[in-house]
């Protein structure tokens, strides 16, 4: 199936097949679909582009990650960058 729509650079592949669109920020506090080892699930965005660094807000752990498979793991955003703390 072809769209005529233009297409977002800023926006992942699954933005575009679902319609959902979500810029995250560094700063964003995420909730990742599978826990770290260490048992926490809730990661800090720590870098944006191309691929994502994460860093695991139980052990400081911090992983790069390509952007499909950042967005593929992303739960939900438990707290946007610059929100209350």
């Amino acid at each position: 199936m072809v769209s005529n729509q233009p297409v977002d650079p800023e926006m992942g592949l699954k933005s575009m097949v679902t319609g959902k669109t979500h810029k995250y920020q560094v700063g964003d506090i995420v909730q990742m679909r599978k826990a770290h080892p260490c048992g926490n699930d809730r990661w800090e965005v720590t870098r944006t582009g191309m691929d994502f660094r994460i860093k695991c807000l139980g052990c400081g752990r911090q992983l790069m990650l390509p952007r499909p498979k950042f967005e593929k793991g992303v739960k939900k955003v438990i707290q946007p960058a610059g929100g209350p703390k």
